[in-house]
């Protein structure tokens, strides 16, 4: 008697970039991103002084809506950091002094589309460079999650759709007008998102107009169920170049 084998290939779940030479590009190595917002803050170089005790990269934004607000960024290629490094910090002073908007945390990791030429400049060193570039202080960061019909498209189709927000995004770039962070955050957001976006600039405008713009794509129009809540803030300080 013929017994089918009912074995599977493993599970490949490392990111994939574009082939260089006709040789595969895969990476396990990643950057996550946390974002966390307080109020009641009264004193900016306490909480500037208890940053730069920390070993993690970070960038300390002023919230716009809110004039006692911070935003602070936590960058790590290792999600431990958050349990232990950036867990402690919080606990401590200034911070156990404060109120956190649970309602604006984030948290996502940098991802691969197959289709990057460096990937590892794409999974680390490019987000790593525009979050905490002190050239670029304006920010907004965001969740978004996608509806079902997206999902459902074939990839050809998928492809089109988001190759007409990238368009948008590409242009803002040449010009330095606004430079974008993806982080993917499948399952790790309490509100079930897909993306935490990031939109970085020298001026907050072309941000606000980024985003103004991409309402008319096919993506936003049709294919987004939920945006937001906005965190909007001018960075301050950061780990690299304070």
């Amino acid at each position: 008697m013929n017994h089918e084998s009912d074995a599977s290939e493993p599970l490949d779940l490392r990111e994939h970039g574009a082939p260089i030479d006709g040789s595969p590009q895969v990476s396990d190595h990643r950057l996550y991103a946390q974002i966390q917002v307080y109020t009641g803050v009264t004193d900016m170089k306490e909480v500037t002084g208890a940053l730069a005790g920390v070993n993690t990269d970070t960038v300390l934004y002023a919230d716009v809506s809110d004039p006692n607000g911070i935003g602070m960024m936590f960058l790590a290629d290792d999600p431990e950091v958050f349990v232990t490094d950036v867990r402690d910090l919080l606990n401590r002073s200034p911070f156990d002094m404060m109120d956190r908007r649970a309602d604006l945390t984030m948290f996502g990791r940098s991802y691969a589309s197959g289709y990057e030429p460096d990937l590892e400049e794409a999974l680390i060193g490019r987000p790593l460079r525009t979050a905490l570039n002190p050239e670029w202080p304006w920010t907004i960061l965001y969740p978004l999650r996608r509806n079902g019909e997206f999902a459902r498209l074939d990839h050809k189709e998928q492809r089109k759709i988001l190759m007409e927000h990238a368009t948008i995004g590409r242009s803002y770039g040449r010009e330095d007008y606004a430079h974008d962070l993806r982080f993917a955050c499948y399952g790790m957001d309490e509100a079930d998102n897909d993306f935490v976006i990031g939109l970085v600039g020298k001026e907050l405008h072309p941000l606000s107009r980024v985003i103004q713009d991409m309402r008319k794509t096919q993506q936003t129009s049709l294919y987004i169920e939920s945006l937001g809540p906005f965190f909007v803030g001018r960075q301050i300080w950061n780990s690299r170049y304070s």
